[in-house]
């Protein structure tokens, strides 16, 4: 049997968990020690990189010599990171990757876009671009490929943040599209050809609005210059060439490997993670239930809990000064010694905090 106890099938996205006060609760840092948020801040300036036979685009935050590694999710880009980047520059110095075939960085050759296929690219990119691990952070599909890297590779890793990680979620539930045609398109014959044809008359800013009130809990919080460059991210990327087949494979492939049992499973990956890990999820999370939240820390050696009330599934996007506080507290508590005492024999000890005032 797979390593899902039930089917997601036809199940509707349970309570967030709540915290239980026998555990550790995620450190967050004094705000104080934190940059205020710049929300006029642009994204950081990008470039071609290639090391370990893999090229990148990556956008670079300078700061001190520890690194951290920022990886986005499906359809993403570097950008996500903007601000979560700017937050943590004090601490580490950031390098946002465009996975293969996604932003401005080419496909893989072969054109392969499996979760397996971006975790080995990326350990070969950084294991050749450095020498010492790194603060490693993923959201969504890029959690997936962050959980593969760290279990494999955990030279690599010195901590590991997952931000709504791509864990199985098989619910076939509509409100995970951005737009409802999208199922309507892949309709043979004559509805499938109108909602198509719809689809693609959407401009570049709806687009961008679809995405955005799918993704945050609360669409409000999202500052007009985050959706006017996510509108002109989609334009550009519709004149790339693989830009279609990177999503379509990507999306496919992520989802197959839901369907994976033993020790092939996502599930699996996780508990091979032994490395320190902050997991965050906002409990208005649409596109990967929040109840997983609970067994995605219960299945990592070293992992604890932060959620996140009225918070969607971008959260470093949405709240990246709540989330830059987590992810300090846990390099700072890291970084003393004060994580790893906290940690049962075992390895179950597992923490969950909720944060009741969540600024918008």
């Amino acid at each position: 049997m797979c390593d899902a106890t039930m089917s997601d099938a036809g199940r509707m996205p349970g309570p967030a968990p709540t915290p239980d006060a026998s555990r550790p609760a995620p450190p967050l840092a004094d705000p104080t020690t934190l940059p205020p948020l710049d929300l006029a801040r642009r994204p950081w300036p990008g470039r071609e990189v290639t090391a370990g036979g893999v090229t990148m685009h990556v956008r670079e935050t300078p700061g001190p010599a520890t690194r951290a590694v920022y990886v986005h999710g499906l359809s993403g880009s570097a950008t996500n990171w903007t601000d979560l980047a700017g937050l943590l520059a004090g601490r580490a110095s950031g390098m946002s990757v465009d996975l293969p075939g996604f932003g401005s960085s080419p496909p893989l050759d072969p054109r392969v876009w499996t979760p397996d296929a971006n975790a080995e690219a990326l350990a070969r990119f950084l294991r050749a671009s450095g020498d010492e691990p790194v603060h490693l952070l993923g959201n969504s599909l890029g959690g997936s490929v962050c959980v593969l890297l760290a279990a494999r590779h955990p030279d690599l890793v010195r901590t590991l943040t997952l931000v709504s990680p791509a864990v199985p979620d098989r619910r076939p539930d509509p409100r995970r599209l951005s737009d409802p045609r999208l199922a309507l398109a892949m309709i043979p014959g004559a509805p499938g050809r109108r909602a198509r044809a719809a689809l693609a008359a959407l401009g570049p800013r709806e687009r961008a609005e679809q995405v955005l009130a799918l993704c945050f809990g609360d669409p409000a919080r999202a500052p007009e210059h985050r959706i006017a460059e996510a509108a002109e991210e989609i334009l550009a990327r519709g004149s790339v060439p693989w830009a279609a087949d990177a999503v379509n494979g990507a999306a496919f492939a992520m989802f197959a490997s839901w369907l994976r049992c033993g020790q092939a499973s996502p599930w699996a990956a996780l508990r091979a993670v032994t490395v320190p890990t902050l997991v965050v999820w906002g409990d208005r999370d649409r596109l990967v239930a929040p109840r997983h939240a609970a067994r995605t820390v219960r299945s990592l050696r070293d992992g604890r809990l932060l959620m996140l009330p009225g918070v969607g599934h971008i959260a470093q996007m949405e709240v990246p000064d709540v989330v830059a506080r987590a992810v300090a507290g846990m390099w700072d508590a890291v970084e003393s010694g004060e994580w790893a005492g906290d940690v049962a024999r075992d390895g179950k000890m597992q923490a969950a905090v909720r944060v009741d005032h969540v600024e918008s």
